[in-house]
């Protein structure tokens, strides 16, 4: 016997918001263990895209699953993707590398070298080896003030062939370094070439180990700074290039 408003139906719970809960909760879970917090800040519509260069830059051959690399396969179609939308207006690049492949991050920096649309890059903690070239083929670039950029010599890993061939194709790949790095700054090759070549500085290595202001001070670096920094400058060259559209049409 029913009393009351009583329909005779039982009460379920609704289902689409158990499944938003779910999500939800699943959401939640992700980034916890991705970047150890229950939420992160969210940027709609930003006209600004980041790239992050970290841990090692992977090229042709796949390094073990435990080191942090930046992959060349993943980074290039974005770059590509960045130059073809109209909605993106300006990239900042964060670098935090060893290094790693020389023709992989050669790659890179000239897809960042060949953008029609304003790029800056920031050092922060390090732009070692490779990552240099990259680091300079923005339009404008910042290094934190405790950053620090090694450079070296390029060196072969596995089995060298002993030949002046071998010799001959580091010295060519060396040279193409250098004149990338050289024509993206305002180091001159001498200087450059003193830095790589520095006997002293690395305790087993050949090469220098160039911290924040001393890079600014090479002219490797155009200035010293951090986020806001770079996001500043980064902002103001998007402004001049809207201005000068403008001029044109």
């Amino acid at each position: 016997m029913k009393q009351g408003n009583d329909t005779g139906y039982e009460h379920f719970p609704n289902q689409d918001n158990t499944e938003t809960n779910k999500e939800n909760k699943d959401s939640t879970v992700t980034n916890i263990q991705q970047l150890g917090q229950t939420n992160v800040p969210q940027l709609e519509q930003s006209n600004i895209h980041c790239l992050t260069i970290v841990g090692q830059i992977e090229g042709h051959i796949q390094l073990p699953p435990q080191n942090k690399t930046t992959k060349y396969e993943h980074v290039i179609p974005q770059i590509v993707a960045i130059e073809q939308n109209p909605k993106i207006e300006g990239l900042l690049i964060i670098l935090n590398t060893v290094g790693g492949d020389v023709e992989a991050g050669l790659a890179i920096a000239e897809m960042v070298a060949s953008l029609s649309k304003p790029t800056v890059s920031l050092v922060l903690g390090g732009g070692h080896s490779i990552g240099v070239p990259i680091a300079v083929a923005s339009d404008y670039s910042f290094i934190a003030e405790t950053a620090t950029m090694t450079i070296h010599p390029i060196r072969l890993t596995g089995l060298v062939i002993g030949v002046p061939q071998t010799f001959e194709y580091l010295e060519k790949m060396q040279e193409r370094v250098i004149k990338f790095v050289t024509s993206h700054s305002k180091i001159t090759e001498e200087k450059f070439r003193d830095l790589m070549l520095s006997k002293g500085n690395l305790t087993r290595d050949i090469g220098t180990n160039v911290v924040g202001e001393d890079a600014v001070s090479f002219g490797l670096i155009d200035e010293v700074g951090g986020v806001g920094a770079a996001m500043e400058k980064l902002n103001d060259f998007i402004g001049r290039s809207k201005e000068k559209e403008d001029l044109l049409q």
